[in-house]
């Protein structure tokens, strides 16, 4: 390959004229405290301290490398060998990067002359120090160690493919063949433990997640729940396979660095699992919700009944008194614990702790952060789910039709459920927490390139990559900011440059690379896929005054994204002429150019009917909104890739897609992602292995002066914006009033310096940033203030919430453009971002606008988009169906929604939580007054089984006469699963009629549906028999019989006393039969001299170990009675002479789950059955 110099010269240095300067990086939590840093490294002196901090951070090798003086001349340490430590200097990592991929290109006739060799080499140095491109982060973080420093390891199950014997060989040295790709695509069999199988899986991604790269698979090979086994069992399902994954991949971060473990999971939507699939994040997101809140109640209660146990007397000595009845705080703290649902053993157990002379209960309480525990205790967290969806799905949802879910095995329908209604969980699903995304099936098969070697079934974490199964593809992004002159002119040129060059790069790093599977290798190197894509398009089009949402923004999208494609498989074609096509070339050759002529058909903006195989066209170039030289420039890198392609073929199956560049954007000091426009004007990033990026777009300025506004204009409009970073000359909170307070020269000095990367000035106020003894004895705050996390130390010295803002708006700016002074209406456009931008912010950009950009960039792509379509908050679920439906029309191949706030904790803000609080306060107050508050429910599509043995209560009534018995079943939480109900002494139709009513009640309540909702239903119905309720001390008026049992549920599982009571004018009372000669109707109360009297002996049947009632109940005497009461007289079943039988036996006593006999024996920590050989564990 012939390389063409036009960023650097013959003979001099690829740093010439670029100064580099020594900085330090560090980075800090909002509260002040340190989570990185490293001084005295050598960087470009343009890039920013952003820039700075990713490089130094995530980017620098931390160890094993040879450690240089200033003169360059290697420090020998005291043994005598070469001292070790980290990288320190840019360009020791430029060197590594750029050598090691012009090594491997010499090496293997990738250049035609040592002149090429070296053009090459100085002009990929060049650009990554001049921030124009970058490649995927495993490049940063695993090419050239073996090249530059000599690094070597032992093999960590990799294989390559042997360029000179072509064969695939196993890895002997981790750091010879790097891991450069960023995106891989696993297939997994329906296989436990064997080779390609589930288990297997989980040690390839290991593999990968190590160095930095993420995976995606598609499950729906794998059985689902309850399919049949080889050996006669039952499939437990996918999810339990997919649980397992999910927290595996958790548990790794790449080297230990701020990288956290990347996956994709791909499910069909015909998989007999997928409806609890859709459902699975919504579960668990709901699970956090309850650990975080369940978690803060049980500290809260516990230690308030904790204290309340400690009294003290008339005499003033302390004592502990744990009898509720003789200490009527302990009795609220009770009454409180209780029903707020806090289990009943730790509220026993604090009267023991407080016995001991305790007097502070230590239980853990989670947060929302999404790096916590809480999240980390749960599932799901760990992957990006997405259902692929078939046109066939479509037609059906279109016609209001079943759709079918098929079984594995056999492929019989296991299931039919309407298409609408799973249209419905796959959207709300999304509207609640993000996940699924969806993947269009037909769309992506219809644009594949080697359709002869299979379908495309998944794609990476992002959905960029899709491609065969067991492929890889490492990317690198052009920074296109750097692309256009400071007057708004596009350089083609040095784009077509820019993209030839990295088109080789990416083909060299399939030569050099190793990878996790044989498989995976082989492929690889069959297919040779790279993913050349592009970063800060919404940067450009804000520079260049062009608003996000315009059709003149979605033409220069395609042009740009045409250009870039077309030049990548004109180089490719290059490569393919002198050294050879990708060998699965020859089988797929009239498959790949009928997908280039599509692409080429789009640029110049063909008919729908012109193009070949498409189900759905494209959406092509518009003439009429392209500036005139990027259309020709488009149109003529098509013609060339086809021309270069028909007569030489390709070197690779796919060249680009655009990734998501989060890292790589910022450390190319990009202001917006791939394809993305801006988040926020203002961003709050934070860092998987700790710490935060404040991250401010830099474009504003440079847009003003394209709009024509001075110099003074744009500084006020900026202020208001970022604010000034000072508060020297701020209004309340300045230099003058904090001197008042105790505030020195130096304090002010290290305050200072923490204020232009704090989010708000809060953050410049605490022990790490002013100094602990200064906060101490100049301000006299205690140790309990300074730990404390929601501590406000500015309200503390006597600053006001308003006085706060004021100055936070001087310092930090109001983040938002919206009021600013100067700016023009007409013009704000041209700043929406994605979301809506501070506190004050309105505006923000369009869903739909999203899609159409997504959509004028499709065409052009070998591959996908990685883009996250921004709702708001207040988004409504027909929004993310339309989106979703959208989507899919525009021949979008993927598209991933998320709703601001639909996550409890989310890595990436436009504003903070403390400006809100004095507006929640009220508002929070203002729902606190309401009586009752409509709840929005989702009613779950699967049943929630109770337990086998489950509580609950009996509670007997007579109702106008007429006997009734109603028994409830809970679940483990003491909610209500089911009612059992029986009427005395009625006919058989009336009980059975009952009977049923009960089992519809009982799946309803199983099925999600709140008892709330049938107490709103049930209540006040009236028909006979009704009137006056006996033997329930609570209830002593009803309406009719399912007036009195919704009550009866009221009363006892929603604390509804306010209907315990039926004035006697809702009745309407006709004939009601009385039998007063019943002896049940008489209310009597069971003594323990009953008891003694009776064949039956309490003594003789002790109460179940560890039995504690669960409610207090409603009854009278045979009801469910004083709890002490009930304690007291120790009533069970006849069934304890078994049991006192088997322990004489030596038996544990215990029923056999299977059998039911009590030959239950202790089997380690299990037990195990004598007569059928059931376990309890899993021996």
């Amino acid at each position: 390959m012939r390389i063409e110099r036009r960023f650097t010269h013959r003979g001099q240095s690829p740093y010439e004229g670029l100064p580099f300067v020594k900085r330090s990086s560090e980075i800090r939590n909002p509260d002040g405290s340190t989570v990185f840093k490293l001084e005295n490294i050598d960087i470009p002196e343009p890039w920013s301290q952003l820039a700075i901090d990713i490089l130094a951070q995530k980017y620098f090798r931390k160890a094993g490398v040879p450690q240089q003086d200033e003169q360059g001349n290697p420090v020998i340490g005291p043994n005598g060998k070469p001292q070790l430590g980290g990288e320190c200097d840019s360009r020791q990592v430029f060197e590594r990067l750029a050598g090691c991929w012009t090594s491997w290109g010499k090496n293997f006739g990738y250049f035609k002359t040592p002149e090429d060799t070296d053009a090459f080499h100085d002009e990929l140095r060049y650009m990554l120090a001049h921030q124009m491109v970058a490649p995927n982060s495993p490049q940063w973080f695993n090419t050239g160690l073996h090249y530059a420093y000599g690094l070597s390891g032992p093999a960590q199950g990799h294989y390559y493919v042997d360029p000179k014997t072509r064969e695939v060989v196993k890895a002997t040295n981790a750091f010879e063949h790097p891991q450069p790709h960023a995106c891989f695509i696993q297939s997994i069999e329906d296989d436990l433990v064997s080779e390609g199988g589930i288990m297997d899986l989980w040690v390839r991604e290991a593999r990968l997640f190590k160095y930095g790269s993420g995976t995606g698979t598609n499950f729906s090979k794998l059985r689902g729940d309850g399919e049949s086994l080889s050996g006669g069992g039952r499939s437990s399902g996918l999810m339990s396979f997919l649980r397992i994954g999910d927290r595996a991949a958790g548990a790794i971060k790449s080297g230990g660095t701020t990288r956290r473990a990347a996956k994709m999971v791909c499910l069909d939507l015909d998989h007999p699992d997928i409806e609890e699939f859709i459902n699975w994040k919504v579960v668990e997101e709901q699970k956090v919700a309850a650990m975080v809140t369940g978690s803060k109640i049980c500290a809260q209660r516990l230690n308030a009944v904790l204290k309340a146990c400690h009294v003290v007397d008339d005499a003033g000595q302390a004592r502990t008194e744990v009898d509720a009845k003789q200490n009527p705080i302990l009795k609220e703290a009770l009454a409180a614990a209780r029903r707020d649902a806090v289990p009943e053993a730790y509220i026993q157990r604090m009267f023991s702790y407080a016995q001991q002379g305790f007097t502070h209960f230590v239980f853990h309480e989670y947060d929302t952060n999404w790096d916590g525990k809480a999240y980390q205790t749960v599932s799901g967290q760990n992957s990006n789910n997405s259902v692929r969806i078939p046109n066939d799905f479509f037609a059906t949802l279109e016609a209001d039709g079943d759709w079918q879910l098929k079984r594995r095995i056999d492929g019989k329908v296991s299931k039919t459920i309407k298409a609408r209604e799973l249209w419905d969980q796959i959207a709300w699903a999304a509207w609640i927490c993000a996940d699924p995304g969806t993947q269009y099936d037909t769309t992506i098969n219809e644009w594949h390139t080697c359709p002869e070697d299979g379908r495309i079934n998944a794609s990476n974490p992002c959905s960029e990559y899709m491609f065969l199964d067991d492929t890889a593809c490492n990317l690198a992004s052009l920074n296109l900011a750097q692309f256009f002159s400071t007057e708004g002119q596009f350089e083609l040129e040095n784009f077509r440059h820019a993209v030839r060059l990295w088109t080789i790069v990416l083909e060299i790093s399939v030569l050099m690379a190793s990878f996790p599977s044989r498989s995976i290798a082989e492929k690889s190197y069959q297919f040779r896929t790279l993913g050349l894509g592009y970063a800060n398009l919404g940067t450009v089009l804000m520079r260049q005054g062009i608003p996000y949402d315009s059709p003149k923004a979605l033409a220069i999208c395609g042009a740009l994204t045409a250009i870039m494609t077309g030049e990548a498989y004109g180089a490719s074609a290059e490569m393919a002429a002198e050294l050879w096509p990708f060998p699965g070339y020859a089988k797929n050759r009239e498959a790949m150019l009928r997908v280039i002529r599509n692409h080429r058909r789009a640029s110049y903006n063909a008919a729908p009917e012109e193009y070949e195989g498409l189900t759905i066209a494209p959406i092509g170039i518009q003439p009429q909104h392209c500036p005139p030289e990027l259309l020709m420039a488009a149109r003529r890198a098509w013609d060339r890739a086809l021309e270069l392609g028909t007569a030489y073929g390709y070197r690779n199956a796919q060249v680009t897609v655009i990734a998501p560049t989060g890292t790589i954007g910022l450390v190319m000091d990009c202001d917006t992602t791939g394809i993305e426009p801006d988040f926020a004007l203002v961003k709050f990033k934070k860092l998987a292995g700790g710490g935060y990026f404040k991250i401010i777009n830099q474009s504003i300025p440079a847009s003003l002066r394209t709009l024509g506004y001075t110099e003074t204009q744009i500084q006020d409009i900026v202020n208001y914006c970022v604010g000034r970073h000072t508060l020297q000359t701020a209004p309340f909170i300045n230099h003058e009033t904090l001197r008042q307070k105790g505030f020195d020269d130096a304090t002010l000095a290290r305050m200072e310096s923490g204020l232009a990367q704090a989010f708000e000035i809060q953050f410049a106020f605490n022990k790490y940033a002013l100094g602990e003894d200064f906060c101490r004895e100049k301000l006299g705050l205690t140790d309990s203030q300074l730990n404390d996390s929601n501590f406000n130390m500015l309200k503390t010295l006597g600053f006001t919430q308003e006085e706060i803002a004021a100055a936070n708006d001087y310092c930090c700016g109001t983040m938002t453009v919206e009021g600013a002074p100067f700016l023009k209406v007409e013009h704000l456009p041209i700043f929406d971002c994605a979301n809506r931008c501070g506190r004050i912010g309105q505006r923000y950009i369009a869903v739909d606008a999203h899609i159409r950009m997504m959509s004028a960039a499709q065409p052009f792509i070998s591959g996908a988009i990685s883009k996250t379509i921004n709702m708001p908050a207040d988004a409504t679920l027909e929004e993310v169906k339309s989106a979703y439906l959208f989507a899919w029309k525009s021949m979008v191949k993927a598209v991933a929604l998320y709703r601001d706030g639909s996550k409890l904790s989310q890595p990436l803000s436009a504003s903070t939580d403390s400006g809100k609080i004095v507006e929640a306060s009220s508002e929070i107050l203002s729902i606190a007054e309401k009586i009752t508050e409509r709840v929005l429910v989702r009613y779950l599509a699967k049943r929630r089984p109770l337990p086998a043995r489950r509580n609950g209560y009996t509670q007997k009534a007579v109702v106008g006469g007429h006997k009734l018995y109603l028994r409830t079943g809970e679940y483990e939480d003491g909610t209500c699963g089911e009612i059992f109900l029986d009427m005395h002494k009625e006919g058989a139709a009336f009980r059975s009629l009952m009977n049923c009513f009960a089992i519809a009640i009982s799946l309803g309540l199983q099925h999600g549906v709140p008892l709330e909702e049938f107490v709103e239903a049930f209540v006040f119905t009236r028909f006979e028999p009704n009137g006056p309720v006996k033997l329930n001390d609570r209830i002593k008026m009803s309406t009719s019989i399912i007036d009195y049992i919704f009550r009866e549920l009221a009363v006892t599982y929603l604390d509804r006393y306010d209907l315990a009571q039926v004035q006697e004018e809702d009745l309407r009372m006709d004939s009601v039969k009385m039998d007063e000669q019943d002896p049940e109707c008489v209310e009597e109360e069971a003594t323990p001299e009953t008891l003694a009297s009776a064949s039956i002996s309490s003594e003789m049947f002790p109460s179940r170990r560890g039995a504690i009632p669960r409610h207090k109940g409603n009854g009278q005497g045979n009801g469910n009675g004083n709890v002490a009461h009930s304690v007291e007289l120790k009533r069970e079943t006849l069934t304890l002479t078994a049991i006192q039988m088997a322990r004489q036996k030596g038996y544990e006593g215990d029923p056999c789950s299977e059998c039911k006999q009590f030959t239950m024996v202790r089997n380690g920590t299990c037990l195990k059955c004598e007569t059928c050989g059931t376990t309890s564990g899993c021996s």
